[in-house]
This record gives C-alpha cells, structure tokens and sequence, in this order.
C-alpha cells in the first residue's frame, strides 16, 4: 500500500542534536527532571478531573466553589461547574491583598521611547476606574466590546476592565482594515468599541481612530466608541456617539468589586481567519481559560518571583491573551511590554530592551528570529544579553537552524529553549519542553502537558479505518481528553465547531496541523494538513522542505507549497528570501542541490521562486493557502484579512521578483 493511500506523510529530515538542561537550571527548577515532569503528567492522566480539581482549588480564587469538575456532553465542555470566580479578580485583587500591590506589572515602552513602569496596584486601580467608566455608560454582563488599540498599558487595562464586570471582549489587532473591524463588530454584535487616536509603528503614526470611524459606519449595533489619547492628532469626535477615555474616568472611583461569574461564562471572543470568507469567533470561557493559562505560563516558563518576562505578541492574537494578560498576570510576573516594531529606529531594538530591563525571559516568534538572522549578527553583538535564563519560540514550527542561532547568538548556549506548541483553539500552550526536565531537540515541541493526551492518526486500515501511526510517520494531530483551556465553541455557529474540530476523528479533537513522534516519544509538528505535497505518491511535508532551505548559508526564510502537475501529482515550488545574496540561476541550482543533499531527489523543487518578502499574517505567519495559489496561477480566494501587505501579493502574482 502507499503512502498516498494510506495517508502517512514521509518523514524525510533527520535531526539529532539534543541539548539537556544544565545541571545549574536544572536544580533551580519548579521540576528540575525528567522523573518529576513524568510522574506530573502520569498523575493528571490517571486521574483527570481530580489533578484539575486539586489545580483550580489551589490556584484560582473562588466566590462559590465549584462542585463538578467536568461535564462533558461531546463536543462541548463545561468545567468547574457551580463554581464562581472573576479573572481580574485572580490577576489583579489576588496579588494587591497578598501585599505584593508595589511590585512592578508592566515596564511599558513606546516605539518612540516614552516608558512607564506600572505596579499591580497602579494597574487594579486604572482597571477598577474604567470598569466603573464602562458601567456608567450602561455595559452589562454578557455585552460584547470590541478593543481596537495599539500595544499600550490601556489595552490590557481594557481587557481586565471588561473581565471585572462581566462583558464579553474581542480585541481585533490595531492593523486590521475597517472592513475587518466591521466584520467582527457585526458578528459578535458589539454595544462599544474601545480605540485609540493613533498608535506609533516603524516611525509612523497610524491613524486609528479614522480606521476605526470607517468600520463603524457599517457596525449597527455600536452605541459608543471610548476613544485613548495616544499620540495627540486630535481626530473627529461624533458627539453623543464618541467619548474620550480620559473624560469617562475623570469623576468614577477606584472602587469596583468584581462580578462573580459562573465558571462557563464568557471570557472574551477571538476571531481568526477561516478557509472561508467570514473569520470565525473563538470562544473562550472563565474559570477553565484561566487556570490553564496560569498554570501552563508557570510550568513552561519555569516562573519565578524575580523573573522578567517578555512576550512580544500583540494582545491583538492569543499569545497576548494567554501570556501576556491571565496567563502571567494571575502568576503575578513582572513583564516587558512594547508599543512598536523591532527594526525602530533601528534593528537592535528588541536587543536594547531586553538589556534595558534585565529581561530573563524572552518568547517570540520564529518569523521574528528568522528576520532576525537577516538583518544580521552585528545588531545583537552590540548589546548585553546576559540576563536571559530562558528562551521560548510560539506561532509556527521553527526551523533546526534558526532554533540554533537563537540558542547560540541570543542564548549564549546556556538558555534552554521552550518551542511551544499550541493554539487560539486550545486557549494556551499543549506540549512544549519543561525546561529543567526535558532535553531540547531543535524543532521539536517534544512532550505533552499534564492533561494533554496527543494522538497522531492516519487511514491506516485496509478499508480506510483511522489509526495511529507507526514512529516517525506522520500523520493528523488529535487530541483525546478535554482539557480546561480548550475552546467552547464558535460563536454563533455551534454547529460549525462541531463539523471543523470533531466531525473527521471520532470522539477526538482534530487540530489541523500534521505531526509526528520520534522513538524517545518527542512531538515534531510537520505544518497544517493543507500543508502537505504529494509527489509520485510520497506526502512530503512542507515544514522539512523549508527547514532544509532555511540551513543553506544565503537563505533567510522559505516557504514551500505544492502545485498541479500531470505526471507527478504535485510538484515543489518554493518560495525564497535571500539574506544578502543576488537572486541569481545559478543560487536557484545551488539551493535545489542543498535539498538534494539534505532530503534526498524526491524533495528537489520544480521551481525556485525568490521574493523578498513573503505573504504573513500581522501575527507573522506565512500564508501558504495564497501561496498555493499563487504557484496554481489561480487568483486567490478566501478570507485575507489578516494579511500583513497586500502588496507582496502583488508582486509575487506579477512575477516582478521571481
């Protein structure tokens, strides 16, 4: 049987490096072997809703303690049943009536250089002011806001501010269109919506507010639009409908207890981008959202009190939900927070901050490491790096390569790099190394989370039946238990939740992505299962195919997608920017000829295309769907309204850089 119909992808890329914690982190860490993270994990399998009855007991506050742990009438959850709490509550009150009220929340930065350094009391009282802001306008509990707001101090006190009494947030990134706002305003039916005059980005200004009046003049249902005075251009005010966030907490009190809400109530909505296009709303609920994100933040990240964390996600996408709002605040960290791009003004800015505020731990994207490559080592040789411990990679599969220069380079070889995997589904992160426990492999997320049962699955009967794949076969990523964090739904549209996530793997959620697991029991994720090339029957996934270029000395970035091809099914066409090199034929035969000696002849691209840039979204992933396209020569079709610059497509359907 082959593997195009068995559905097994090949596993083509070989990588063996391994790097254990040192001895010196290892006996500093919360878990500091392998000995503790597997009886952790052993005890939160064998006994599920009891581990996370004992973590919720412990590590959230509770008005009304739950008294069931878990209903679960497939496909949809309820945890923490009974239960009250309030996530503001356990990320703001928790620690002000604990006494650590004067230790440091946030060391916020402008792009243009301005800073602030807020305390948890500082924050709790700006949350309860315009908690009490919004309740003098008429928001209840169950109202839906939306948060359209540049990387300030304001847009988590917003999120918390809405937590705190009850109304259900969406925040929709400060670079979105106006029709993208309009869009996620009508879905989710939003009463207000949260902005800002402007925001800075790479020296600019953008102009917010303008963005923000264009999507409100098709959102019908908005009644009020509080607007931040960030850079002072003095916008269009609609009296009646707009107000200025300044004047909305100019006479409220700092005193607003907060809501007890049921533990199944909802957080906040998440929109991300759909095959089709209308973008669909994640949604994520209270009590079991919150306790994964604090628990997940303090295991990965091996939390301590005197650490200083920096998440350079936008709170606009999940990684800024999950950590950099509930996950590390209702852990009580002190974090970095960042306005603007890391090449402003130059390309050592992320270089500075980290020596400017000690910064121990650093998460970010692999798209932002490999950019970091580009621009080159000198921009990270200039600064002081020697208060990082701890490295973590979130957002996409990092390449072997740019997962050893950032251990290397960023690192210094002493910090151990937590590759998280992970999703806006899953509300926080699912397998990732512990980083005092489980040995690195560049790559590779490696091991599951206590509560996280991954399955990898494939069509391996002779009549089609699903099962799981043999060692290091690829294969659809499934998960088996339900765990706390994970989604409740897609607002509005239940029946859509059921047919994308559970309708393909019986009693299983289907993640999207393709996986394999090696012989030590590590995870590799192999892209989305989109994302797979079938040529001459061997699936091939796309994620090696790149990380093989991406080893090549001239390559910065790469993206591989498959295209029709009469005799082989699909052929390989890759995308390629260069570092400093000229696009030339006779680089185009040098790369084909790297994968021939990486992979083998049965990877080597029918066609290398450079460009210097690729098609991302604003959160920095590559958009392979358009890229498929583009190599099809088919116009692209499906919601792109997380698309960084059209103009690259643009380019690249015209061919100017190829």
């Amino acid at each position: 049987m082959s593997e195009s119909s068995t559905g097994k992808i090949s596993n083509v890329l070989i990588e063996t490096r391994v790097f254990p914690p040192s001895e010196s982190f290892a006996n500093q860490a919360a878990i500091g072997s392998m000995e503790a993270y597997q009886a952790l994990y052993d005890s939160s399998i064998d006994d599920t809703e009891g581990f996370w009855a004992q973590q919720a007991t412990e590590h959230l506050h509770w008005f009304t303690p739950f008294h069931t742990t878990l209903q679960w009438n497939e496909p949809f959850a309820k945890w923490f049943v009974g239960g009250t709490t309030n996530v503001s509550y356990n990320c703001l009150d928790t620690h002000v009536l604990n006494g650590r009220g004067d230790r440091v929340a946030l060391y916020w930065e402008g792009e243009p250089g301005d800073r602030r350094t807020i305390t948890y009391a500082e924050l709790h009282r700006d949350v309860c002011r315009f908690a009490n802001g919004l309740k003098k306008l008429g928001i209840n509990k169950g109202d839906r806001v939306s948060i359209y707001m540049p990387m300030v101090p304001e847009l988590a006190v917003a999120m918390l501010a809405c937590a705190r009494v009850g109304a259900i947030h969406s925040v929709i990134f400060g670079g979105f269109s106006a029709e993208a706002i309009s869009d996620r305003n009508n879905d989710a039916q939003a009463r207000f919506l949260i902005t800002a005059d402007g925001g800075w980005r790479r020296g600019k200004a953008l102009t917010l507010k303008q963005t923000a009046d264009e999507a409100l003049a098709k959102s019908p249902t908005v009644e009020k639009c509080i607007v931040l005075n960030r850079i002072g251009n003095q916008p269009a005010m609609q009296p009646e409908r707009d107000i200025w966030w300044h004047d909305l907490i100019a006479d409220v009190t700092d005193d607003c207890p907060a809501e007890p809400m049921e533990s199944e109530d909802s957080l906040f909505i998440l929109y991300t981008s759909g095959s089709t296009g209308k973008p669909k709303g994640i949604r994520h609920t209270t009590a079991g959202y919150n306790l994964y994100v604090k628990r997940t933040f303090q295991w990965v990240f091996d939390h301590r009190d005197e650490d200083i964390f920096w998440c350079t996600a936008d709170c606009g996408w999940i990684t800024g939900h999950s950590y950099i709002v509930y996950g590390p605040m209702s852990a009580g960290a002190t974090q970095v927070m960042y306005e603007g791009a890391p090449n402003a003004p130059k390309e050592d800015r992320f270089w500075e901050i980290i020596a400017r505020y000690k910064v121990s731990i650093l998460y970010t994207a692999p798209t932002a490491i490999r950019t970091f490559i580009k621009w080159g080592d000198h921009h990270v040789e200039k600064h002081e790096l020697s208060s990082l411990r701890l490295l973590g990679s979130v957002g996409e599969g990092i390449n072997p390569e740019a997962w050893m220069w950032y251990y290397e380079k960023i690192g210094g070889r002493r910090c151990p790099i937590v590759d998280t995997w992970w999703q806006t589904e899953t509300g926080g992160i699912m397998m990732s190394p512990f980083p005092g426990a489980i040995a690195c492999k560049p790559g590779s997320c490696t091991r599951p989370l206590p509560g996280i049962v991954p399955r990898v699955l494939n069509h391996t009967g002779p009549a089609g039946e699903l099962g799981d794949v043999e060692t290091n076969h690829g294969g659809m990523l499934c998960i088996e238990k339900p765990w706390p964090g994970m989604l409740r739904g897609i607002w509005g549209d239940d029946e859509r939740y059921r047919q994308q996530y559970w309708a393909t793997v019986p009693h299983m959620y289907l993640t999207g992505d393709n996986a394999r697991f090696d012989e030590d029991g590590y995870y590799w994720i192999m892209g989305r299962i989109d994302d797979v090339i079938n040529v001459s029957g061997h699936r091939l996934s796309t994620i090696e195919v790149e990380s093989a270029l991406v080893s090549h000395p001239a390559v910065a970035e790469a993206a591989a997608v498959g295209r029709p091809d009469e005799i082989k099914g699909q052929a390989i066409t890759v995308f390629v920017t260069l570092k400093s090199h000229e696009p030339t034929d006779e680089m185009r035969e040098a790369l084909k000829k790297h994968i021939r000696k990486e992979i083998g002849a049965l990877a080597v691209p029918d066609e290398v295309r450079f460009t210097s840039s690729l098609p991302k979204t604003r959160s920095g992933k590559i958009m392979r769907r358009l890229l498929r396209d583009i190599a099809a020569g088919k116009e692209g079709t499906g919601d792109t309204s997380t698309l960084e610059d059209y103009t690259v497509l643009v380019r690249l359907r015209n061919d100017d850089e190829s």
